[in-house]
């Protein structure tokens, strides 16, 4: 199925049905089921919501996206916490950690052998700033 003209400027979904699935994680035993591609044109949004109530906006710009919300801004207000955690393969991911789920992340980070870097927020986040200044790449 091609892309579909959805409500929006430019915005256009490709709605996988079925979904595309795949395992992934330390043994394999997460499966994912890829349901849709969207693209977005130059300053569109969109916002995914769990039935929490927790938001996430990913926004398309002429030079790429914004990934997130403001860390320690509206991405909290949100109902997430962002989070840098490493795997064992020395990958770098920043998770999204909704409030209320911490037990499940938690076990999420023992069973796929996660090391947390550290919790990005308005404490912390000077602190990287600081760091990145003095290794300028």
């Amino acid at each position: 199925m091609g892309l579909l003209p959805t409500i929006g400027i430019g915005m256009q979904i490709k709605i996988n049905d079925p979904p595309r699935e795949f395992s992934v994680g330390c043994d394999q035993g997460i499966v994912l089921k890829d349901c849709a591609h969207i693209a977005l044109c130059d300053d569109e949004q969109i916002t995914f919501n769990t039935a929490q109530g927790a938001g996430y906006d990913v926004t398309r710009k002429s030079w790429g996206f914004y990934a997130a919300p403001s860390i320690n801004g509206r991405l909290s207000r949100f109902g997430l916490r962002a989070v840098l955690v490493k795997n064992q393969s020395m990958q770098y991911y920043v998770l999204l950690v909704e409030q209320g789920k911490e037990s499940d992340f938690e076990a999420y980070v023992r069973c796929e052998s996660l090391t947390i870097c550290g919790w990005l927020n308005e404490r912390t986040l000077p602190h990287v700033e600081k760091a990145l200044e003095s290794s300028a790449v």
